[in-house]
């Protein structure tokens, strides 16, 4: 009886022992193995705010040197405000949102395994940042005339009665200056004529 129940309990210790190395066995891979945990924003979120900055949250800190993560939004335009910053497990992404529509976060990292872990999230914005219009800043294509300020031809002077005007000037300067030749000479005479009188 004492053979068997030793035989039992030899039984019950090897198998409790193949159970407890299954068990640890396969633990240490996992544990080498990163995986991404969670997210802000998270996965198919719907936003009307855009958030100033993306979180991720990984099992393992990750390496700085063997971490991307790319943010691109509508049209795949890149929507990433800035180098991503690391504290432990979290990896934080300024955003710097564009249009209304999908934004897709990519990630890839190396875990100490050696084996490269990738994958993303995706959120949506309903509200992004309106285009600017092409009509502001746009400069016009035709430039409207500049008014004229030449004179037409028909209103231009002509300088023939500018110099007709000239010489009837001249001529009347004459004929005035010959009248008061003859007035002194006049009143010259008249002068004369009284002395003699008056010496008589």
């Amino acid at each position: 009886m004492g053979g068997r129940v030793a035989r039992v309990a030899r039984t019950w210790a090897v198998v409790l022992g193949v159970v407890a190395a299954s068990a640890l066995l396969p633990a240490a891979p996992a544990a080498a193995h990163n995986s991404l945990t969670g997210s802000d924003p998270r996965d198919g979120a719907r936003l009307a705010a855009a958030p100033e900055r993306i979180e991720l949250r990984f099992l393992a800190t990750p390496k700085e040197a063997t971490t991307e993560v790319t943010v691109t939004g509508p049209d795949n335009v890149a929507a990433a405000g800035g180098a991503p910053t690391f504290a432990g497990k979290r990896v934080t992404v300024p955003f710097r949102p564009g249009a209304a529509g999908l934004y897709i976060v990519t990630y890839r990292l190396a875990s100490d395994d050696g084996h490269p872990v990738k994958g993303e999230i995706r959120f949506t914005l309903t509200t992004g940042t309106p285009a600017e219009s092409p009509s502001a800043s746009a400069p016009p294509t035709t430039a409207a005339p500049a008014p004229s300020t030449a004179l037409p031809t028909s209103a231009a002077p002509s300088p023939t009665p500018a110099a007709a005007e000239a010489d009837d000037d001249g001529g009347t300067g004459w004929l005035w200056a010959a009248g008061a030749v003859v007035v002194l000479a006049a009143l010259g005479g008249g002068l004369l004529l009284r002395r003699r009188a008056a010496r008589r």
